[in-house]
């Protein structure tokens, strides 16, 4: 749904040489044209406006001198640094521009008519006179010689096996003879001059030649291939024109047609068979079409007319006419009127090989103009819900609008269509926000009809006819403009030959226009503003005067409004923006500059542009043809294909097939680039996939929809989420909860969004949210969606933080908080309607509330008959059952013990009678307490269930008891009976045996005292080792001496297993009385000093030389001993440490190193270069699968040998650091047992044994804490826990490195990384033995 939109216009006026021009041709490198005449070839630069060079071809006698001569074709030949001259007399000369010398390559006697060249300027093709053609290569040698004119079909003639023969169909009325008649070929039309047209196909590979046939008189043409073998011959067609153009993308060959009412351009495939066509817009025998030619592109078709003349003296005109194809359908684009008088009367037109849309035509009147258009679509500009999102799309003299708000109308059709008296080259919709649908058409004869939308205005306008949305019996809500007026363009210049006055018609008030139109003597445009002239009263139509205007110096390619702040931009040639002061009494212009206060200019000349606000600052966007979008001079992304701005949105599509909407409110050009330069997944709501080739139509406003059209043109809605949750914001902003659920629903939001955006208003605004419902079923479906999530947090996080809201409610559920409001708004409102939505609230809780739930669909039976409309107790209770199981149900409602709601639940349910009526028949039999107490332990409510036996007396307490202990309620139970109570100290004493066997002696000790039980108590505290509690129970039982003295030794022996030596011989000295055992047990326990307390306290002192003194020695030599192996054992994985990081180093390095070579080697592929996971770990290949399946306790022992000390395992180095933390700790941890021991052998006077063992754990703490950083190095574990990268990094030297070290260097636990903690602060030195 694109338009050609003038670009560009250059003119070249009175060219200053001799002859009449015949035709030309360009020289795309050095920016000229070559232009050929009778009296020889002329080259002018357009841009610089001067003749370069003149070649007489007169003098040489190549052309006679009378002005009769023909020049039938000019090739530039860049590879050469000549051109190629064909002329009429037989002459092929080539001519060098840089010498000017002239050679004649070839001549052909009988004279040529045609010479064409291969797209790739290798092969030369002449039509001579004699009907022949020749083909000749670069250099001008023979190839081969053909008579145009061929018996054969070619080699591509069709194979028929008589099937479908037309001596077997049925012909009807005309009978069987008409099987055997003859097709007689119709002559070729009166105006055709005979003249052989050829036309290559884009890739060079086949030609094709249209001759008219000598023996029949009609036109065909036939395709050729490179090596001159014929290949097919087009199928008769009657009213064949001599226009011949080959599609460049080889797919289709146009022609024209002449048919009985109507004139067409039609279309060939290779083998010469019809294959579509489209009608011209003129009369029969109006018009002859002199050439057909493609752009480079094979976008657009340009046809080439001429009027016939009827009578001598009358005016002939000529019209170039641009054509586009698109869903099937061929449009009118552009139409160019040349009057065919003087200098005007066109002579060739070309189109560029390298601007695929810009076309040239050579004049009469030795004048040259040069047209560049651009792909532009048209669309209304508004933001508010008036504006229609109007699209024009311009199609000869119809302009055919689509209102994408109401209706999405795919091309060729629209919702209506304008008609216009002449063909339509521009449409201009207002820039007024609130005239937003209005619009200007411009047509070929330089009118403007303005077309207005008014709600006022009833009346029927025949120019406005409806399309696709109207109809029989088709009620249509679409607003139709009106033709207001229509103005003609006064000039002050009237140019006689350029058709294309005006360009970037701009409706920027009512009445006023700005327009831009190019200088004829330099590189310079003019902007005008147009107002319209007072009315007269004689004149239907209206004028468009020039109220002002200004020269600006350079070429404007662009203009452009904002419909927000009225600011009007143009863009030069050279990329610089100025801005247009227009709203002032007299036009002027200043540079646009950027927030620094520099003037912006475009790096490269953009095709797209448009103001926005990103920020607070109004910025330039701009589009380039090489798809880089640039904001001010800044570029942005280089892979974009349209663009469009929307509110405060920015929308893009990319060549990546996404589609990005960037909300430019707080956004900044970093953010934009960065957005558009990361990987899609970090995106979020602001990217979403579309369709390859897709481009941007529209956006319609106050809306969701975002309009794509794909390359063939057909059109794709989409909903992008971005602009979603933008919309449904602003509505929930607004309180406009109906709009919002609509939304949500349809394009499946999450409805917890209502609720999220901002809780509080939503909580405040709930009976607004019930009434704009206004649907039990939405907002049944409003609450089956609720969760405690909080969406704006998680799914829709807000696009700028200025858009994040307090979205933190109150404190609890926030499911349970929006049910209890929402039910409380419908109870208020109408209790009866939203019946079934209450019941929803209750169920849709954190803890559904099923028994009140139940209660109320239990009142609904009771007060059917009361409230008329109201929803029964059975639909009630049918809806429960699609939220709730049935069995769920059931038993809820048995829960209840209301057995007529168990009733009315079983019977709507599908459970057999047979179930449950003898099941409730038994419990009615029962008593009260007892009921309820079988109806709990039938629903497995065994707290419930010991609560209601508990009330039926001391005859059930057996019952209640085995039920206590087979459901462990020992707890719950107690709290039902007073302590002095038998019961209570029966449940106890279970209690205590059930503790017993989960081996929780203490609380079983105490459980039991509190029974009573105390000889059980005693069992308990000894078998738990709390001797404390032990020893006074053994008080209350009254133990004799001896009993007591047992007790304790017995108590003695399971502390000592426990290592509590201490607490051992405190029991043993004061119950036992047996204070040598107690020392002897201080002294197995390290208690020195203890030891020393009771030797002093009993007056044994012979127990120091007997025992105390030996024990103090041998601990010293133990601690020596021991602190020497964990020396030795230290130095040795510290030493094996080192060796095994630097191995592993060397071969990190060996294998990037491998990798390096194999990129520079020829017979390797790429992918074998890069060294795969499974070889480098093939060395050392384990499975640790099995892991998985154990318990935890073997988990924990499969983990600590997953990393083994054996040389050469995989995980050794990290085997070694866990070794040497434990060394550590575990010397770390004897700083307590050798201070006190070196006290004992200061005090015994063995000053030698405590230096030495002083001196030996102060050295071995030194090495440990010297060599902590070494071994513990954080940089060298982050470099060899990760691959190597930089930017001397290539991709197969990273991916080896990363596969290595997933491979190679197993995952590293986070304690082996940290360091063992060495408290230096402890003192456990002693000052006097250093």
């Amino acid at each position: 749904m694109r338009n050609l939109k003038l670009f560009q216009t250059l003119e070249f006026r009175d060219i200053q040489t001799s002859g009449e021009p015949q035709c030309f041709s360009l020289r795309t490198e050095q920016g000229t044209v070559l232009i050929g005449s009778a009296c020889g070839l002329t080259e002018v630069d357009p841009v610089a406006r001067k003749v370069r060079n003149e070649i007489p071809l007169v003098a040489e006698g190549f052309l006679p001198g009378d002005g009769s001569g023909c020049i039938v074709g000019i090739q530039d030949l860049p590879g050469q640094e000549s051109v190629c001259v064909a002329t009429a007399s037989g002459d092929v000369i080539l001519c060098s521009l840089g010498t000017l010398q002239l050679e004649c390559v070839g001549s052909v006697a009988s004279g040529l008519s045609v010479m064409s060249w291969s797209p790739d300027n290798e092969l030369l093709l002449l039509v001579t006179g004699q009907q022949t053609l020749i083909m000749m290569t670069k250099d001008f040698e023979p190839v081969m010689e053909r008579q145009i004119h061929q018996d054969d079909f070619g080699e591509s003639k069709f194979v028929t096996l008589g099937w479908g023969k037309k001596e077997t169909q049925f012909h009807g009325s005309e009978g069987r003879q008409a099987a055997f008649q003859m097709q007689v070929p119709e002559p070729a039309l009166p105006w055709d001059d005979h003249a052989p047209k050829v036309t290559w196909r884009g890739d060079g590979q086949l030609f094709a030649v249209s001759v008219v046939c000598p023996e029949t008189g009609a036109r065909k043409f036939r395709v050729w291939n490179r090596e001159f073998s014929l290949q097919s011959t087009s199928e008769p067609v009657a009213g064949l024109g001599p226009a011949l153009a080959w599609k460049p993308s080889g797919s289709l060959i146009a022609s024209t047609q002449d048919k009985p009412n109507q004139q067409d351009v039609v279309f060939f495939e290779k083998n010469g068979l019809l294959h579509g066509q489209f009608t011209l817009p003129f009369l029969k025998d109006e018009v002859k079409v002199i050439d057909l030619l493609w752009n480079a592109d094979s976008t657009v078709l340009a046809v080439w007319l001429e009027e016939l003349q009827s009578e001598e003296n009358s005016t002939v005109n000529t019209y170039v006419q641009l054509w586009t194809v698109g869903n099937y359908h061929w449009y009118l684009k552009q139409s160019l009127p040349f009057t065919g008088c003087g200098k005007s009367q066109v002579i060739s037109v070309l189109w560029d090989p390298v601007a695929p849309c810009r076309l040239h035509v050579l004049c009469q009147g030795w004048r040259y103009l040069s047209y560049d258009w651009r792909w532009a679509t048209d669309r209304s500009s508004g933001e508010v819900s008036s504006d229609a999102a109007n699209v024009a799309v311009i199609d000869g003299n119809r302009v055919l609008v689509t209102a994408f708000l109401q209706a999405t109308v795919p091309p060729p059709m629209s919702s209506y269509r304008l008609l216009l008296p002449q063909p339509v080259n521009q449409v201009a919709f207002s820039t007024n926000p609130q005239q937003s649908n209005d619009l200007a058409v411009l047509d070929a004869c330089s009118q403007v009809s303005v077309y207005k939308c008014d709600d006022d205005d009833t009346s029927v306008d025949p120019t406005v006819k409806l399309g696709a949305v109207g109809g029989n019996g088709f009620k249509i809500s679409l607003r139709l403009p009106y033709l207001e007026k229509r103005y003609r363009i006064r000039l002050e210049e009237e140019n006689e030959v350029n058709p294309l006055k005006l360009s970037f018609l701009t409706w920027v008030r009512e009445e006023a226009f700005l327009a831009v139109s190019h200088s004829q003597s330099g590189p310079q445009s003019v902007i005008l503003r147009l107002t319209a002239a007072p009315p007269d009263p004689a004149d239907e139509l209206g004028q468009l005067s020039v109220s002002s205007s200004v020269t600006v110096d350079g070429i404007v390619i662009s203009l452009f409004c904002n419909p927000k702040t009225k600011s009007v931009a143009l863009q030069l040639a050279d990329g610089q923006i100025l801005k247009c002061l227009w709203e002032s009494s007299s036009l002027s212009v200043e540079p646009w500059k950027n927030p620094a206060g520099t003037p912006v200019r475009f790096p490269y000349p953009c095709m797209q542009t448009d103001l926005a606000f990103v920020g607070v600052e109004e910025c330039v966007l701009g589009l380039s043809d090489r798809c880089r979008f640039f904001i001010n001079d800044t570029e942005i992304a280089s892979n974009i294909t349209s663009f469009a701005v929307y509110d405060e949105f920015l929308l893009l599509t990319t060549h990546s097939h996404t589609c990005h909407c960037f909300c430019l409110r707080d956004a900044s050009l970093k953010a934009l680039q960065g957005g558009l330069g990361s990987s899609h997944a970090a995106h979020g709501e602001t990217l979403r996939r579309v369709e390859r080739g897709s481009r941007i139509v529209t956006v319609v406003p106050q809306d969701t929809k975002l309009i794509l059209q794909m390359p063939r043109g057909n059109l794709e809605v989409v909903h992008h989420r971005a602009l979603v949750l933008a919309q449904i914001r602003k509505w929930l902003d607004k309180l406009m909860f109906k709009e919002a659920f609509e939304c949500m629903r349809k394009l499946r939001i999450n409805l917890n969004l209502l609720h999220d955006h901002n809780p509080q208003v939503f909580l405040e605004n709930v009976e607004t949210f019930v009434r704009q419902i206004d649907s039990v079923n939405h907002i049944n479906l409003f609450f089956t969606e609720l969760k405690e999530e909080d969406v704006t947090k998680t799914m829709y996080v807000p696009p700028h933080p200025g858009a994040a809201r307090l979205s933190s409610g109150p404190e609890g559920s926030k499911v349970d908080r929006i049910c209890d409001a929402v039910r409380g708004a419908m109870e208020d409102i109408d209790p009866h309607k939203y019946c079934l939505s209450i019941l929803t609230s209750h169920v849709k809780k954190t803890t559904p509330e099923l028994e009140t739930v139940l209660q109320k669909v239990h009142e609904l039976q009771g007060n059917a008959a009361a409230v008329p409309g109201a929803v029964s107790a059975e639909e009630a209770l049918k809806y429960l059952l699609l939220l709730v199981d049935v069995n769920e149900l059931y038993d809820h409602s048995l829960g209840t013990y209301d057995f007529d709601l168990v009733l009315m639940v079983a019977e709507k349910s599908q459970k057999d009678p047979k179930e449950y009526l003898p099941f409730l028949n038994m419990l009615k039999k029962m008593e009260t307490n007892y009921q309820r107490f079988t109806i709990d332990k039938h629903l497995k409510r065994y707290e419930k269930a010991i609560v209601h036996l508990s009330r039926c007396g001391p005859e059930h307490f057996p019952e209640c008891l085995s039920l206590i202990r087979d459901q462990n309620l020992h707890v719950e139970a107690l709290k039902l009976y007073p302590p002095s109570s038998p019961q209570y100290k029966e449940i106890g004493m279970a209690y205590g045996e059930q503790l017993m066997q989960e081996r929780l002696g203490e609380q079983a000790g105490l459980v039991f005292t509190r029974c009573g039980a105390h000889e059980k108590a005693l069992d308990a505290f000894l078998a738990a080792g709390s001797w404390q509690q032990a020893l006074c129970v053994a008080s209350q039982l009254r133990l004799s001496q001896e009993q007591l003295a047992s007790l304790s030794r017995t108590l003695a022996g399971k502390l000592v297993e426990q290592r509590r030596h201490s607490d051992a011989a405190l029991v043993m000295e004061q119950y036992a009385q047996d204070y040598e055992e107690a020392v002897l047990l201080l002294l197995e326990g390290a208690a020195w000093e203890d030891a020393l307390r009771l030797v002093y306290k009993y007056n044994r002192l012979d127990i120091i030389e007997t025992n105390i003194k030996p024990s103090v020695l041998e601990a010293q030599k133990n601690h020596l001993a021991f602190l020497d192996s964990q020396t030795v054992t230290f130095s040795r994985h510290k030493k094996r440490l080192l060796v095994v990081r630097e191995l592993k180093e060397q071969a990190q390095q060996a294998n990037l190193d491998e990798v390096l070579l194999s990129q520079d080697s020829e017979f390797l592929s790429d992918t074998s270069s890069v060294l795969s996971g499974s070889d480098l770990s093939s060395k050392h290949s384990h499975s640790n699968s099995r892991i998985s399946a154990r318990s935890s306790k073997n988990r924990r022992k499969a983990e600590r040998k997953k990393h083994s000390l054996k040389e050469g395992s995989p995980g050794e180095d990290v085997a070694l650091v866990e070794a040497l933390g434990e060394v550590v700790q575990g010397v770390e941890k004897l700083k307590d047992d050798v201070c006190h021991l070196l006290k004992v052998l200061f005090l015994f006077e063995f000053d030698d044994q405590g230096r030495e063992l002083q001196k030996a754990f102060g050295d071995t703490l030194q090495l440990m804490e010297k060599s902590l950083p070494e071994i513990w190095a954080l940089d060298h574990q982050q470099n060899s826990a990760r691959p190597v990268l930089g930017p001397d990094s290539t991709a197969n030297s990273i991916m080896a490195s990363y596969q290595q070290w997933k491979s190679a260097v197993p995952v590293l636990d986070s304690e082996p990384l940290r360091p063992p903690k060495i408290n230096r602060k402890t003192q456990w030195k002693l000052s006097f033995l250093e």
